[in-house]
């Protein structure tokens, strides 16, 4: 009886870690590697040099947030300095966290396009792995609506999981990627790492 439910657990735990696997797999999948976009990188301004232009809603047909659904396809994500792609779609739940990137849906922030705060979510063994590599000046690219929106990073910090002081409301236009940390930690992670960006420019497509 013993060995049978011996055998009977291994089974189990194999499934599971085949399944977690495939998992991980499929999430990793999602991102584009692109070595060529490290030949793209830039020195750009890296404190209060920044200019912050506002998000110009007569450009294109201005969306709000009520115009998407949890899941929707939103746009794009460009980390140059890591040769990386993203897909983003709205909504940070677990769900939708396992297609790409995903854009929180809070009362403090926003769409790139409605100015204010934009804030970003990935795993950090999959999506956004790598993401410690990125450093103060560097540049990261979101579109969504037509419009590419170029922003240059600021500062980047760990915080406590539980922290709250970083989804909130700003007044200028900033992104904000956020995701577990230690990035090789096992089980659920009780830190945050947070790269923060301000707006640099905009340019339509």
């Amino acid at each position: 009886m013993i060995k049978k439910l011996s055998i009977l657990l291994i089974g189990l735990g194999m499934i599971i870690t085949a399944w977690n696997a495939v998992d991980w797999w499929n999430q990793s999948r999602v991102v584009s590697y692109e070595p060529e976009l490290k030949s793209e990188v830039k020195a750009s301004p890296v404190s209060a040099e920044v200019h912050k232009p506002s998000p110009d809603p007569h450009s294109v047909s201005a969306e709000t947030s009520d115009d998407y659904e949890k899941g929707e396809d939103i746009g794009e994500l460009t980390i140059p300095k890591l040769g990386k792609r993203y897909p983003v779609y709205y909504g940070s739940d677990e769900n939708t966290l396992t297609k790409g990137v995903g854009m929180y849906d809070t009362p403090y922030t926003n769409l790139p396009s409605e100015g204010g705060h934009t804030a970003l979510a990935g795993h950090r063994e999959t999506t956004f792995v790598g993401l410690d590599q990125l450093a103060k000046g560097d540049s990261i690219y979101l579109t969504e609506n037509q419009m590419e929106y170029e922003y240059v990073i600021q500062s980047i910090w760990i915080t406590d999981a539980e922290d709250r002081s970083v989804i909130v409301p700003e007044t200028s236009s900033t992104l904000t990627l956020t995701t577990c940390y230690p990035f090789d930690f096992i089980g659920s992670a009780p830190d945050r790492f947070i790269v923060q960006a301000e707006l640099a420019a905009q340019n339509e497509f």
